[in-house]
């Protein structure tokens, strides 16, 4: 039964998706069991920032909104427009928070076999990354798995768990908590980068200037807000070029910044005070 119904509002209704609240609950439980009781088990662990414990959570909350707040319904029964947002959540807002919350010393408790090791590092090599995730953005955006994944429940959910996979794989060179597993370097993250906002703004271009709406069920879903089926095509469009964008292009300005003030440290070598913290760290002055 739907938690919020106002008569001639049905797309209002907030259906508490147990299922969703379930898993999102286990992973932050695991999580937060690892980050307290496991870490004390495994000696070599580092400390956890109250930050990334924030940061992981918050990326689990995001998938809360995207999967079990109304955003869900809406863009499973409505609006195209609501499902691209949703899709955007999972793969550029989520993964990122997500992956900066993880402590490296997590990481690296895992990766203590070879063979586990040789398979991450072939699943994150950048162009595996870039393969995987664009090669699932195409194929979750073609009409005929579109229209089967809002007809199909459990075809949807394993569509959603690819797509936060991908999104998870798609930002590890650039976030990556261990350098068992190494980041790109700034000029590389930001090609990286650059040719990812890529393919969406084709797939945009593609959804913007159709002169009929390409999902069937879009096209025969019932309207809200008075939006057509073709403006929510462009919406949706909008959507996916432009937050995608932002999102790519803010990583990319970040990745400039921290590369150029490396160069101007190089530059001009270290500051006294730098030199004084090192040797104070190492325990050859006094504090």
């Amino acid at each position: 039964m739907p938690l919020l119904h106002i008569a001639g509002y049905e797309w209002l209704d907030w259906h508490p998706h147990l299922d969703v609240v379930f898993v999102l609950l286990a992973l932050e439980g695991a999580y937060l069991f690892a980050v307290t009781s496991l870490r004390q088990r495994i000696s070599d662990a580092g400390r956890v920032k109250r930050s990334q414990v924030v940061l992981f959570s918050l990326g689990v909350f995001v998938l809360y909104l995207a999967a079990g707040s109304p955003l869900h319904d809406i863009s499973e029964r409505y609006l195209l427009s609501a499902h691209m947002f949703q899709h955007l959540l999972f793969t550029l807002v989520a993964p990122p928070l997500m992956l900066a919350g993880i402590p490296e010393w997590l990481v690296e408790a895992g990766l203590r076999s070879e063979r586990v090791l040789r398979v991450a590092r072939l699943i994150t090599f950048p162009l595996v990354t870039f393969a995987v995730f664009n090669a699932g953005q195409l194929f979750t955006h073609l009409p005929p798995v579109v229209d089967l994944a809002l007809r199909q429940h459990q075809f949807h959910l394993w569509v959603h768990v690819f797509l936060v996979a991908s999104g998870l794989l798609m930002w590890w060179p650039i976030l990556s908590p261990t350098p068992m597993l190494p980041r790109l370097s700034y000029p590389l993250q930001m090609s990286y980068l650059f040719v990812q906002s890529l393919l969406p703004a084709v797939i945009a271009a593609f959804l913007t200037f159709a002169n009929t709406a390409i999902y069937s069920f879009y096209a025969e879903a019932p309207r809200v807000f008075g939006i057509g089926a073709v403006h929510d095509q462009q919406v949706a469009a909008g959507l996916m070029k432009l937050l995608g964008s932002i999102i790519l292009w803010s990583f990319i300005a970040v990745a400039f910044f921290k590369w150029y003030a490396r160069e101007e440290a190089e530059a001009r070598g270290p500051r006294w005070s730098e030199v004084e913290e090192e040797l104070t760290q190492l325990g050859l002055t006094k504090k």
